[in-house]
């Protein structure tokens, strides 16, 4: 937060991705801290080069430093620091901390979901009509023309919080994501009761060469029910 609004440097690492000077520090210090705990544990970060250690350890943590770094340049509150741990490739553990709302997002495999320690829940939405669904509303005509609503936020994962402490219904992405984007907050929504899928209905696989996810697809179990007989 110390670069928050301070116009930090950014550098641009091809195709329009930005990265600043305040997403490089940021990952020193997670790395730093984290790898000198668990020694064991491969390392995937969004800043790093993937050493593919992730697909050789039993355990690893993967993390996006900033997630949300346009919307952090623009001066916008629409940003995460985001820490997972796989098992074998499947979600064991995550953290989301939004740092403008001092929300510290939590969840653990079989443990439950938590914002700042209290329990969260998916919403129970069962319809399409009033949905409020986090995503690209240029995109998501068809739902619009059901009577949902559409919203955007510029950080992947904290568009997976907000469905998991049932500020928002849905997520409904229109782009592949990376692995850094979506664990933590993947385990969050379903901790929280929600479902996960690639938006035709697939698991999400972590453990593949390539660390990328087709669009992802997260509700409560009835409305995802719902939201895949019209995306399918």
């Amino acid at each position: 937060m110390g670069y928050y609004r301070q116009d930090p440097k950014i550098w641009d690492k091809g195709g329009n991705d930005p990265v600043t000077e305040a997403d490089y520090a940021a990952n020193r210090i997670i790395r730093e801290r984290l790898t000198a705990a668990r020694p064991d544990y491969g390392w995937l970060s969004e800043e790093n080069p993937d050493d593919e250690s992730r697909l050789e350890k039993d355990r690893s943590f993967v993390v996006d430093p900033l997630d949300g770094t346009r919307a952090f340049i623009k001066h916008r509150p629409e940003f995460v620091v985001s820490i997972g741990v796989l098992d074998k490739g499947h979600p064991l553990a995550g953290v989301l901390y939004d740092p403008c709302e001092e929300a510290l997002y939590a969840a653990s495999r079989e443990g439950g979901a938590f914002r700042n320690g209290d329990r969260i829940w998916v919403s129970d939405q069962d319809r399409l009509d009033g949905a409020r669904i986090l995503g690209d509303p240029g995109r998501l005509v068809a739902l619009r023309d059901l009577g949902a609503k559409a919203h955007t936020v510029n950080s992947v994962a904290l568009r997976l919080a907000l469905v998991a402490c049932g500020a928002h219904d849905a997520v409904v992405a229109v782009r592949p994501k990376w692995d850094w984007d979506l664990i933590a907050g993947h385990l969050l929504v379903e901790e929280a009761g929600g479902v996960v899928t690639s938006r035709d209905g697939r698991a999400l696989r972590y453990d593949l060469d390539t660390p990328r996810q087709p669009p992802p697809l997260a509700a409560g179990p009835r409305l995802h029910a719902l939201l895949l007989e019209r995306l399918i």
